[in-house]
């Protein structure tokens, strides 16, 4: 089966299951959008959630935000994990959007990646889920599951990021980079499926008999 032939079954089976794509990540705004994916790496969306209303209560803008101590940030960003370089990135973040963009987040990658703790995975969710600007954010979980469906050779999460935009359309990335994400949480775990029990491994390959090995990103 050809790459482009697994690629339609992918889509047509997460169309399916995932008609509506809600962001996972609770915002109001760009900005709150933009601080919550960054809280996000290596933190449930769950954990995410029921920590930005708190920190959002005590400063919701750029402004409000950069007035805080780094300190005021970190207490309460704590149990999100990573606290220390967290809380330094959103300051110094928010007094650059203050000083440099007056007060608004950029709608573009060069801009968004010139900022504290906002790498390339972070800026394509912000321009993705925030401006609705055709972005295919890979993280090590998509990364994963292009691997086990054999949309990309696995090289590295950049590869991964190149070959899905070349299979799958433009005005389908900002949708599937979601739908990715829900299914593996529901069907295709790390520690489950293994590339044998999903709909969608067993679809793609349905001579698979070996748990499937990855490549780390």
């Amino acid at each position: 089966m050809k790459k482009s032939e697994r690629a339609i079954i992918v889509k047509k089976i997460l169309d399916k299951k995932y008609p509506k794509t809600p962001v996972p990540l609770n915002h109001d705004d760009n900005f709150s959008l933009l601080i919550a994916v960054l809280l996000s790496a290596q933190c449930t969306d769950e954990r995410v959630n029921q920590i930005t209303p708190i920190l959002f209560s005590k400063a919701s803008s750029p402004k409000a935000m950069s007035k805080l101590t780094q300190n005021q940030i970190y207490k309460i960003i704590k149990p999100c994990g990573l606290g220390p370089q967290k809380s330094a990135a959103i300051k110094k973040l928010s007094s650059i959007l203050v000083k440099n963009f007056m007060g608004e987040v950029p709608n573009n990658f060069k801009d968004l990646e010139k900022l504290p703790g906002v790498g390339h995975k972070t800026a394509s969710v912000v321009m993705s889920q925030g401006f609705g600007i055709p972005a295919f954010a890979v993280d090590t979980h998509i990364h994963r599951l292009a691997q086990r469906w054999g949309l990309t050779n696995g090289k590295n999460v950049k590869k991964t990021e190149e070959d899905l935009k070349k299979i799958f359309p433009r005005s389908a990335w900002n949708k599937l980079h979601l739908q990715i994400i829900f299914w593996g949480r529901e069907f295709c775990q790390a520690r489950e499926c293994y590339g044998l029990e999903c709909e969608i491994c067993r679809k793609c390959y349905p001579k698979r008999k070996k748990p499937f090995v990855h490549k780390k990103p």
